[in-house]
């Protein structure tokens, strides 16, 4: 009988460890495995972050986070990039810079907390329409990004990078938040 109750014992644990689990794995936090060379130096192929799916239910995504998406093109695909533009802004990527326009005003975009050399390729001028983001991966020369697939729309955004488990050095700071006064 001994031996019943011990099963029954593992079986219990097994179920309540499930119950505890599967929710928060499949609607809260998502493991995520870095495929690519799109978001060097920060985050390199092969480093397992965790994803929140929760935070955007409650707020939006905010300029510099750090993001999992859906690819447009192809949505069985995810994708890593950091937000660049937000909802009813126009980018502008003209001669390495990108100025973020609100209306009348504009800003030369800071990215110097989380690129070494912030610059980027080609000359683009997007209108974000409601409920459009444009993201760019940091390492802009090899990224198929929002300058390729265009507006990203928020529906295929899947959550914010919360954190990286491996490697442990990847510092937090680089997921760094920067918000321009205009």
């Amino acid at each position: 009988m001994e031996i019943l109750d011990f099963f029954k014992e593992i079986f219990q644990t097994v179920i309540l460890a499930l119950l505890i689990v599967l929710p928060i794995r499949l609607f809260i936090f998502q493991p995520f495995i870095v495929k690519g060379q799109s978001m060097e130096p920060n985050f390199k192929d092969g480093n397992y972050l965790i994803i929140d799916e929760l935070s955007y239910k409650f707020r939006e995504p905010k300029r510099g986070e750090v993001i999992v998406f859906k690819n447009p093109k192809n949505p069985s695909q995810k994708f890593i990039k950091r937000v660049i533009g937000l909802p009813g802004e126009k980018v502008l990527i003209e001669d390495g810079k990108i100025t973020i326009f609100r209306g009348e005003k504009s800003q030369v975009l800071d990215e110097s907390s989380y690129l070494n050399f912030p610059w980027t390729g080609g000359n683009l001028e997007v209108s974000l329409g409601e409920n459009e983001y444009f993201v760019l991966g940091d390492n802009r020369s090899h990224s198929f990004d929002s300058r390729y697939f265009g507006p990203l729309p928020k529906n295929y955004i899947i959550g914010r990078v919360l954190l990286s488990l491996w490697p442990p050095t990847v510092s937090l700071a680089k997921i760094k938040i920067e918000t321009p006064t205009y």
